[in-house]
């Protein structure tokens, strides 16, 4: 990716918050899940940004909101310094194709009364941009892309393996050429030996249709395999976000540091010291005040329990939200 990369995409303060209600037959508010909270980032043109942290920390729900599959809580999304969240319905329906997701589940997002031809096909329809002879040329090419041939066009999702079956979802996002991408823990559903055919098909994609991806997952060999730059989350909260060098060779923030050490080294004769968190993952509702982290953080003071940190540039290019550097 060049230095000189355009924006594409400036995420700004974006809040997605769930409301908790009581059980019974009178249902009350009794607080809100705080699921993304206050969380800002940007991504260039032709870049990939990894997203990463444990499961339940707020990653597909970050990536549902800012394309708005979720109605956002609060902040701003800039795509080409439009704001995604003040458009209103007509205007959405035109901005979707530029912005597409890849699923996490092969097997539920299909439908499976619908050939290969006609899942890859709809979104051409709903935006008649193409009919007829155009439209099976535009579906057969982009099975194609994806590795697959005419004869599954007109088989059903059901008589494909799991790995056959994503590369349908990932044709079906890509056949209006957009140029923002979710992929929502797109490999985590497939065996090992089909993760790796699929992220070189993603990384061969994105060179080709000069796409930009935000790649959720929790697997940090995976993020490194296929990002420009990671993003760390928490518990809702963006703690680091660097570039990949920096986030696998010198990592800031506690927590970053314990996922890191936790990466098997594949040499016996090389040993790394694994950091074991204390305390319990606190709940995301009604979190209390100070760092999300705080709990389980072996350098945590007062100042951590009682403030939340805020993202800054500790070193050039590297950001990260913890109290203890500034310290």
């Amino acid at each position: 990716m060049s230095e000189q990369a355009k924006e594409l995409l400036r995420v700004e303060g974006l809040k997605k918050y769930f409301s908790v209600k009581s059980k019974g037959l009178i249902k009350k508010e009794i607080g809100k899940l705080y699921a993304v909270d206050d969380v800002s980032f940007t991504l260039n043109e032709g870049e990939t940004l990894g997203i990463v942290g444990e499961s339940g920390c707020g990653k597909t729900t970050l990536g549902k909101t800012l394309i708005r599959l979720y109605e956002p809580t609060g902040g701003h999304v800039y795509m080409d310094g439009q704001d995604v969240f003040a458009m209103n319905k007509s205007q959405l329906h035109q901005q979707r194709r530029r912005m597409q997701i890849i699923f996490q589940d092969p097997y539920s997002s299909l439908n499976p009364r619908m050939t290969v031809k006609e899942i890859v096909a709809e979104p051409l329809k709903i935006y008649g941009e193409a009919s007829g002879n155009e439209l099976n040329r535009r579906v057969m090419e982009m099975l194609e892309m994806v590795g697959l041939s005419a004869w599954h066009a007109n088989r059903y999702p059901s008589e494909f393996s799991g790995g056959q079956r994503q590369r349908v979802g990932i044709a079906r996002a890509l056949i209006l050429r957009p140029r923002l991408v979710v992929c929502d823990e797109p490999v985590s559903a497939l065996d090992v030996s089909v993760q790796s055919q699929v992220l070189n098909l993603l990384a061969d994609l994105q060179k080709e249709l000069n796409l930009s991806y935000l790649f959720i997952a929790h697997g940090m060999a995976v993020v490194k395999h296929i990002s420009d730059r990671i993003g760390v989350m928490y518990l809702g909260k963006m703690v680091e976000i660097a570039p990949k060098s920096a986030i696998y060779d010198h990592p800031l923030h506690p927590y970053t540091q314990a996922l890191m050490s936790a990466i098997p080294i594949p040499d016996p004769a090389v040993k790394r010291e694994r950091i074991t968190l204390g305390g319990e993952v606190p709940s995301p509702v009604n979190p209390k005040p100070g760092c999300r982290f705080a709990g389980r953080c072996p350098y945590a003071t007062d100042l951590c329990r009682q403030q939340s940190p805020e993202l800054h540039e500790a070193e050039p290019g590297h950001l990260v939200a913890c109290h203890h550097l500034s310290i």
